[in-house]
C-alpha cells in the first residue's frame, strides 16, 4: 500500500468526520451485539422452563416480550447508526474523490507541451475519471468496511472469550488459514488490475481518437478496418478483466467454506462442551453460532477490500506517475513582472528536447512595441517555434531570449503568458456558444467588446447569420465552423484579450485575399502600441511589416523590408514573384 501513502493528508484534512465515523460504527455495532444476546437469553430461559426451573408461564412470556421488544428497538438503532456511518464514510469519499480529481486536473494544467506529446489522451482522461474513482473506493467502501471489520472483530471476539475461551479458539481457529488466503489473493489482484487500467487507457485512447477523426475515417473507408482494431483492443480487455474476476471469483466460496468450518466447529465442540456440563446454557451455544455467523459478512467482506485496495493501489500507481512529473517550465519568479513587449533574441540555437530536432540555429533579431515582425519560410524551417519559445513553452538552453532586456526565465510566467494573444496555425475552439470562445480571451469581456473584437476579426457578419447569432454553440473542437471562419475567431479571441504581444502562426492561411486584407487593416490600427509577430507563407499578410525575416532550416537567410526584400534576389523575391503569378492567372 505504499503508493496509498499519497492518501495520507486527506485522511488528516477531514479526521473529524472520520473520527465521528468511527465512533458511530462502535455505536452501530454494539446494538448489533443485542441481538444474539437476547435471542440466547430468550433460549435459556425457554430451556429453564422446559426443565421446569421456571414454573411461571406468565413470567416467561412477560420476559421474552421484553426481549423482543429489545431486539426490535437494537436493530432499529443499529440500522439508523449504520445509515449514519455509511454517510459519514461514504460523503468523505466524495471529498477526496472531488479534491484528487483537481489535484490531478492542476497538475495536468502544469505540465509541459513535450509531456502531451509523450503521452495519450485517452490515457490521461482514464487516470482522472476510472482511475480516481478505483481510488476513492479505497477511500469510501473499503476503509468503511475495514473499521466496521476490525470493531466488530474487536467487540464479538472480546465478548465471546469472556463467554467461553475455548469454545472462542475453536471458532476462529480458520481465521489465519483465511489471512493467508487473501494476502495470496491480493498480490494477484494487484497485478492483474494494473493491467485491466492499462487496456481500459488504451481502449479509451483509441476511441477518443477515432472520434476525433472520424472525418478520416469515413472519407478514406476504413470503417472495417478500424471496427477490427477496437474489437482486437476489446478482446484483449475482455481477456484480462475475466483473468481478474476469476482471482476475485475465489473469495466468497473461500470465505464461506472458512465460516462453514467454524459452524461446524462451534456446533461440535459446542455441543460436546455443553454435554459435559462446561457450557451451562443452552443459550449460550445458540450465541456463538449467532456469533460466528455475525462474522461471515465481515469475513466475506475482506476479500472485497482487499480487491479494492489493491486495484485503488494500482490505480494510485498511475496517478502519482503523473503526480511526479515535475514540469520542464517553472515559473522561478514569484513576484510581478510587468511586461511591455521588447523582444530580443541573441544567438539562439534551439534543439526539440523530445525529439533531438536542431529547430533554430544561431537566430538574432528583435521587435520592439508599435512594430511588426513578418517571419516566412518553408515548411519545418523554425517559424512556429519562435512563437513557441516567446510563450516559453519550452526553454532556451544555448543562446538568449530576453524581453524588455530581461532573460525570459527571470520573468513571472503567468504574467509573460497573460501578456500574450496567440492565434495558433490549427485553431482550437471550445464546444461551448461563439460568444465564450471569444471571451475566453478576456472572461469579463462586455457584450459591445465582443461585438468589437469579432468585427475587427470580420467573423461578425457570418456569427449573425447562424440562427441563434452570438448564442450558437459549436460542435466538438469547432467542427461546425469553416476553416475561414475557426481561424477568425481565434484572431478575435486574441484582440479581445488586448495584450502586448501578438503572435499570429499562419492563421491567416484559410481565409480569402479580400477578408484577409480587411483583417490585416484592422490589426495594423490595433497593434500600434503592441509588438507583433507573424508567421505566414502569405506575402500579401507580411508585405507591411516593419521588418521580415526569411528562414531556411532553421536559419536566418534574409532580413529587410518588403520593398527590400523584392529587390533582393532570393527565396522571398521569388516567394513574390510565385504568388504575384498566381494570383494575375
Amino acid at each position: 500500500m505504499k503508493e496509498l501513502k499519497y492518501l495520507n493528508p486527506y485522511f488528516f484534512k477531514y479526521k473529524g468526520r472520520l473520527i465521528v465515523g468511527v465512533f458511530i460504527t462502535i455505536i452501530a455495532t454494539v446494538f448489533k451485539l443485542v441481538v444474539p444476546m437476547k435471542i440466547g437469553d430468550s433460549v435459556t430461559i425457554v430451556e429453564q422452563y422446559m426443565n421446569g426451573e421456571i414454573t411461571d408461564l406468565a413470567y416467561v412470556k412477560q420476559h421474552l416480550l421484553i426481549n423482543v421488544l429489545i431486539l426490535l428497538g437494537a436493530a432499529l438503532l443499529s440500522g439508523f447508526f449504520t445509515f449514519m456511518m455509511r454517510q459519514t464514510f461514504i460523503v468523505v469519499s466524495r471529498y477526496v474523490e472531488y479534491d484528487l480529481k483537481n489535484v490531478v486536473f492542476e497538475q495536468y494544467q502544469k505540465l509541459s507541451l513535450g509531456f502531451y506529446k509523450q503521452n495519450r489522451t485517452g490515457d490521461l482522461m482514464n487516470r482522472i475519471s476510472e482511475d480516481v474513482s478505483k481510488v476513492r473506493m479505497y477511500v469510501g467502501p473499503a476503509f468503511m468496511y475495514s473499521i466496521t471489520t476490525i470493531t466488530l472483530f474487536i467487540v464479538v471476539i472480546s465478548y465471546m472469550f469472556y463467554q467461553d475461551p475455548i469454545l472462542t479458539l475453536y471458532a476462529i481457529a480458520p481465521l489465519p488459514l483465511l489471512s493467508v488466503a487473501i494476502f495470496k489473493l491480493s498480490v494477484m489482484i494487484n497485478k492483474r488490475s494494473t493491467i485491466v487500467q492499462q487496456y481500459l487507457s488504451k481502449l479509451t485512447s483509441f476511441t477518443q481518437e477515432s472520434f476525433s477523426g472520424i472525418s478520416v475515417i469515413k472519407a478514406y473507408g476504413i470503417e472495417p478496418r478500424i471496427n477490427q482494431d477496437f474489437e482486437n483492443l476489446a478482446e484483449g480487455s475482455k481477456d484480462k478483466n475475466i483473468d481478474l474476476a476469476k482471482v476475485q471469483a475465489l473469495f466468497a466460496p473461500l470465505m464461506i467454506l472458512l465460516i462453514g468450518v467454524s459452524n461446524i466447529l462451534v456446533i461440535y465442540i459446542g455441543g460436546m462442551r455443553y454435554m459435559d456440563g462446561k457450557i451451562e446454557e443452552l443459550g449460550t451455544l445458540v450465541e456463538f453460532l449467532m456469533y460466528v455467523n455475525m462474522l461471515t459478512w465481515p469475513v466475506a467482506i475482506v476479500g472485497f477490500v482487499a480487491s479494492m485496495v489493491q486495484q485503488a493501489e494500482a490505480s494510485q500507481k498511475r496517478i502519482n506517475e503523473f503526480l511526479k512529473t515535475e514540469p520542464d517550465i517553472q515559473n522561478e519568479v514569484e513576484e510581478n513582472t510587468p511586461i511591455d513587449g521588447n523582444i530580443v533574441f541573441n544567438n539562439l540555437t534551439f534543439t526539440y528536447p523530445d525529439t533531438g530536432i536542431v529547430a533554430l540555429k544561431d537566430i538574432s533579431f528583435s521587435v520592439k512595441p508599435g512594430d511588426t515582425l513578418a517571419i516566412v519560410g518553408n515548411t519545418g524551417s523554425g517559424k512556429s517555434t519562435i512563437l513557441e519559445l516567446i510563450g516559453r513553452l519550452y526553454d532556451v538552453e544555448e543562446g538568449m531570449l530576453t524581453i524588455d532586456g530581461i532573460p525570459i526565465k527571470n520573468l513571472n510566467l503567468s504574467d509573460l503568458r497573460s501578456s500574450i494573444g496567440y492565434v495558433p496555425q490549427d485553431a482550437f475552439l471550445f464546444s461551448d456558444t461563439l460568444r465564450n470562445n471569444i471571451r475566453f480571451g478576456k472572461e469579463d469581456a462586455t457584450e459591445e467588446e465582443v461585438i468589437e473584437a469579432a468585427k475587427s476579426a470580420v467573423v461578425h457578419k457570418n456569427i449573425i447569420e447562424f440562427n441563434k447569432g452570438y448564442d450558437t454553440v459549436l460542435g466538438e473542437r469547432g467542427i461546425t465552423l469553416s476553416g475561414g471562419q475557426k481561424q477568425r475567431l481565434s484572431i478575435a479571441r486574441a484582440i479581445i484579450k488586448d495584450p502586448k504581444i501578438l503572435l499570429f502562426d499562419d492563421s491567416l492561411s484559410a481565409v480569402d485575399t479580400e477578408t484577409e486584407e480587411q483583417i490585416l487593416q484592422h490589426l495594423h490600427k490595433i497593434s500600434k502600441d503592441k509588438t507583433t509577430i507573424i508567421v505566414s507563407h502569405r506575402i500579401s499578410s507580411v508585405k507591411n511589416a516593419t521588418n521580415i525575416i526569411v528562414l531556411e532550416d532553421g536559419k536566418i537567410i534574409q532580413s529587410g523590408s518588403h520593398n527590400e526584400l523584392v529587390n533582393l534576389e532570393g527565396y522571398y523575391k521569388e516567394l513574390y514573384a510565385k504568388q504575384l503569378l498566381e494570383k494575375e492567372m
